[in-house]
């Protein structure tokens, strides 16, 4: 592909991003870093957590999401009865007009684009497992038998961290297939105003369409073009081991405050989202800043602090800013200068 066809496609890439956002914020009053951080995740054919009180719109921002995009969208709301086949699917008898019965496969709401689980953390272990392979291989197994998810296919799942009585936490394994862990907060001042006023007062507003599923993965391929430096990746890496209490290159606060940090696919998630917030601002390459932007997201359920750090009141995103703030970006100039280097002639082949 040709530098201007590749810009020509950023371009559009970016003023469709735009028009979205203008479209969900036709119902959803400010929240701009989070729906980046979701578009983000989508592009990068990933999945996430969203993590906020009850009332902060975290499922109509899912929902305007997917009317946006004209995918197809299912909730399902988790609850401690819930069990596997109840979002997979299961087979049924079937009687056809000769009296020959046969099983037939009646697919589950997992059969969607876009699926969100609501409060992921109130159903029992056995159902929440039964989402590790959806979103992992995009397919689902019953009775020995593989069916294939829609393309895209993405989970958003969502925790309220204020009712913990009778949840299931969900165990790192789990956790781990979630490339963004987002926090949703509490809208401002002037913000929660607007919602006041807009949603008191009678009436829906109209979002159209901007996007259809062959969009999405055509910008997911474009996504994965993005070019990155070797020096970002030795940068990326080195974050990445600097959460580990027990590699030598960890600052000294990790050795006291962290239990284990990130494995190796917190850096995939990292350069993915990194070439993903590139994509949607229309660049070519990925820039540090566009690490660091998602940094938080992606360390932040992969970072378990200690009762040491617990007890200072120290969590796992305090660790990652600090990380930010200690790991320094590799010499750009060192990398230069071994791309520019002229090698001299051997005196003795002379």
């Amino acid at each position: 592909m040709s530098r201007e066809k590749f810009s020509e496609f950023l371009a559009d890439f970016q003023r469709k991003r735009e028009a979205m956002v203008e479209e969900v914020g036709k119902v959803i009053i400010g929240q701009r870093s989070v729906l980046d951080l979701i578009l983000a995740s989508i592009f990068s054919r990933g999945h996430c957590l969203l993590v906020g009180v009850p009332g902060l719109a975290k499922t109509l921002t899912v929902s305007s999401l997917a009317r946006v995009m004209a995918l197809t969208f299912k909730r399902i709301q988790f609850t401690p009865d819930l069990m596997p086949s109840d979002i997979t699917g299961t087979n049924i008898i079937d009687e056809d007009e000769h009296g020959r019965r046969q099983f037939r496969f009646v697919t589950g709401p997992l059969f969607a684009h876009i699926v969100l689980a609501d409060e992921i953390n109130r159903t029992p272990p056995k159902t929440q497992a039964a989402l590790l392979e959806a979103m992992q291989e995009r397919q689902v197994t019953v009775a020995q038998e593989s069916y294939p998810l829609p393309n895209p296919f993405f989970v958003i799942a969502t925790q309220n961290p204020i009712e913990q009585e009778g949840t299931y936490p969900l165990p790192e394994a789990q956790l781990d297939r979630f490339m963004f862990n987002i926090q949703v907060d509490y809208p401002t001042k002037e913000e929660e105003e607007q919602i006041l006023s807009f949603t008191t007062g009678g009436g829906a507003p109209d979002i159209k369409a901007i996007m259809t599923a062959k969009d999405i993965v055509n910008m997911q391929t474009l996504s994965e073009k993005i070019a990155i430096s070797k020096y970002l990746i030795e940068y990326t890496a080195n974050l990445v081991r600097a959460t580990r209490p027990k590699q030598p290159e960890a600052p000294d606060f990790v050795k006291e405050l962290v239990d284990w940090g990130a494995g190796p696919r917190a850096g995939q998630f990292l350069i993915r989202g990194a070439k993903a917030l590139a994509a949607m601002d229309g660049r070519f390459n990925v820039a540090a800043q566009d690490i660091r932007d998602v940094a938080v997201p992606v360390f932040r359920h992969r970072i378990a602090t200690n009762f040491q750090a617990q007890a200072e009141g120290i969590d796992s995103v305090e660790v990652v800013a600090r990380l930010l703030a200690t790991v320094q970006e590799p010499d750009v100039e060192k990398y230069e200068r071994a791309q520019t280097a002229v090698v001299q002639p051997d005196p003795k082949e002379a």
